[in-house]
């Protein structure tokens, strides 16, 4: 029988089936009774679940990235779909198919690769088209880049989200760069190649997504200056000639400016064309993709409205449709 995932759910069904644990928390309730509060995922989507009058022990049994086959019945709580468990086992991992369980981009990750060298190699200026090519060349860097998502739950959370996501702002830059002539055009394009780098190592993804040790204390706004730095050094063997101080203070700037503002963690400002022009190109790219996902994957039918985002701080308009109790054009004569 073949297996159901998350996006197949309903109000009101019976389930029982395998997931990925992608966080799991040991709470306790107002009496002091402990619950288990889990978060499940498959490759479509992920839904939490609790399961009543848990203990330590049964909590110790698994951890965030083990599987688990659950049964219990859905129901929708303060408008959001949500599994109440009656029994949990953990999965042998070696009896599961790693991809029914893992989100992946829906678009072709050869060509997006292909895509992203494609833009990369246009570069002109001698020394950024060296750094560039010293990361494309650098095999374990690609794997990397290419797998990875581009964050844990909100922001392209699957596996090559991080190479959609800088494929489509590259791609935006690079339709745009010549209505604004003053931008320098082959360091907006490096910049916006690097500003999300270190997420390589921020991040682990080969199991749940989650972050590394490193990522957790260090971030990767440094990590990925980090990387740049020790790129810089293999990119001057290339030219012959040291890189540019100028030119590597502008990339770092863009690395650490592109959140924007200190409350989403920027250490500095954007303080140049090419760092203010990445972060509103990032955030254009994060708020549409982040919009679009939460009105495709709402599972109420019924609403026109998703329910109240807290990450967004607002509900988001769906539209009428038959479904949701108004007739569409067809019914009216």
């Amino acid at each position: 029988m073949s297996r159901r995932y998350v996006n197949q759910l309903s109000n009101g069904d019976a389930v029982d089936e395998s997931f990925l644990v992608a966080d799991k928390q040991l709470r306790a309730n107002r009496q002091g009774n402990l619950y288990l509060h889990l978060e499940l995922r498959d490759k479509t989507g992920s839904v939490g679940a609790r399961l009543w009058n848990a203990s330590e022990g049964l909590a110790r049994t698994f951890d965030p990235g083990d599987y688990l086959r659950v049964k219990g019945k859905t129901q929708v709580f303060q408008g959001a779909l949500q599994l109440i468990l009656s029994h949990i086992e953990v999965v042998d991992p070696t009896k599961i198919e790693p991809e029914d369980y893992l989100p992946q981009s829906t678009q072709n990750v050869a060509r997006l690769t292909a895509r992203l060298r494609e833009i990369l190699l246009s570069i002109s200026n001698p020394h950024l088209r060296a750094l560039v090519e010293c990361f494309l060349i650098d095999e374990e860097f690609v794997r990397k880049f290419t797998t990875a998502p581009a964050g844990i739950k909100n922001h392209h959370a699957y596996h090559a989200g991080l190479l959609e996501h800088v494929v489509t702002i590259l791609t935006i830059a690079d339709r745009i760069v010549d209505l604004y002539p003053e931008l320098d055009r082959d360091l907006l394009l490096t910049g916006i190649f690097l500003h999300d780098i270190g997420k390589v190592s921020e991040l682990s993804y080969d199991r749940a997504f989650a972050y590394s040790d490193e990522g957790q204390l260090v971030g990767h706004l440094v990590m990925g200056v980090e990387m740049l730095r020790d790129k810089v050094e293999q990119s001057a063997d290339l030219t012959g000639e040291p890189f540019p101080n100028e030119l590597l203070l502008r990339l770092k700037h863009m690395i650490v400016s592109h959140h924007g503002t200190h409350e989403f963690g920027s250490p500095k400002l954007p303080m140049t064309l090419e760092a203010i022009a990445l972060h509103y190109l990032d955030n254009l790219d994060a708020k549409i993709h982040t919009f679009s996902r939460e009105i495709r994957d709402d599972p109420c039918r019924e609403s026109s409205w998703t329910p109240f985002q807290q990450n967004l701080g607002r509900r988001l308009f769906k539209g009428v449709t038959q479904s949701n109790g108004l007739p569409d054009e067809s019914e009216e004569s």
